[in-house]
């Protein structure tokens, strides 16, 4: 009987900080948006960090860029396989493509199609899969196996977490230069590897601030592990239209920094989410995808509440088919 996969070591604040170096100048340091205005209407402070404006319009291009560029000579000519229902997809094809690696990326062929064009036009190998009835990672193995290729993992790697901490640096950064000391940060999670990278980040620059994920309404794998304890399963109980944040639980290695990090876990209904998409478009301009709105839906929700404090949220992507985000901003008011 083989003996379990040993778990590799958590990373820490200074693994975050060795990413940073590593994408300085390769990704945006993006902004941090606030609106006086929608300020007066909650009675609080709320920042927006704007991760839409990223390269390939999300997060997910930090840890993929800071996994990939780690590769040697013959990994980067061998290849990367990655799965992923979009952001992580895209990403992983422009950093491979930067870093002169072939891609083959998995995703569900009912991904938005924006995302699954994306991801061929920055020269990827697109292979479809059934989600419900196929076994992405079975597939991803199977390409490691017979190509010889590194498996890029979306969210359940040292390097893919230290990456997404960069926004956590950036974040405490862009609050010193403005004198703010947030009560509370938050941004939206399915494995964890952006909230366990951000929360990294927080707890070593602002210890006072807490941090919280957030999950779309019944896809609440993280709440319901960290409550219990160990890794639990959402069991697919319902449905979203967050297609970025629906992984059926988390991993061990964010897990492992989660339990040690966070404050807790929130949630959003999707009619949440659509009246935070219309309010960062009212109010911040802002294209924001359904799965990177859950942190600021759970701002306006009051699961985080604003009132007579500051919070931040972190919008994770803003990569939306144009015609559902068109509806969504026709029939839905903001805040």
């Amino acid at each position: 009987m083989n003996a379990p996969a040993k778990r590799p070591p958590l990373p820490t604040v200074a693994d975050v900080e060795n990413a940073a170096k590593c994408l300085r100048g390769i990704a945006v340091q993006t902004p941090l948006l606030e609106n006086r205005f929608l300020n007066e209407k909650l009675g609080g402070r709320l920042l927006i960090k704007a991760e839409p404006l990223q390269v390939t319009g999300s997060f997910k291009f930090r840890g993929a860029y800071n996994r990939i560029s780690r590769l040697d000579a013959e990994e980067r000519k061998r290849g990367i396989v990655a799965f992923s229902s979009g952001n992580h997809a895209q990403a992983a094809a422009w950093a491979a493509r930067l870093c002169g690696a072939p891609a083959v990326i998995v995703m569900p062929s009912d991904a938005p199609a924006i995302k699954i064009a994306n991801t061929r036009a920055y020269g990827a190998e697109v292979v479809l899969y059934d989600r419900y009835k196929e076994d992405r990672e079975a597939i991803g193995r199977r390409y490691c196996d017979e190509r010889g290729m590194t498996l890029v993992p979306p969210f359940n790697d040292p390097f893919i977490i230290s990456g997404q901490g960069t926004i956590g640096l950036e974040i405490a950064a862009q609050c010193a230069e403005r004198d703010i000391v947030p009560d509370a940060v938050l941004a939206p999670a399915s494995g964890g590897g952006l909230i366990s990278g951000v929360a990294l980040a927080i707890k070593d620059r602002l210890p006072g601030t807490e941090v919280y994920c957030a999950e779309p309404d019944q896809f609440d794998d993280i709440d319901l592990s960290l409550k219990a304890g160990r890794i639990v399963s959402h069991a697919g109980k319902g449905n979203t239209f967050c297609d970025a944040l629906m992984a059926p639980h988390p991993g061990d290695i964010t897990f492992g920094v989660m339990s040690a990090n966070l404050a807790g876990a929130v949630s959003a209904t999707d009619a949440e989410v659509e009246t935070a998409i219309a309010t960062a478009f009212h109010y911040f301009k802002l294209v924001v995808e359904p799965g990177g709105a859950a942190a600021l839906a759970s701002v306006l929700n009051g699961k985080v509440p604003c009132a007579n404090r500051t919070v931040i949220a972190v919008a994770s992507g803003g990569n939306v088919d144009s015609a559902l985000y068109s509806a969504i901003i026709s029939r839905t008011p903001p805040v």
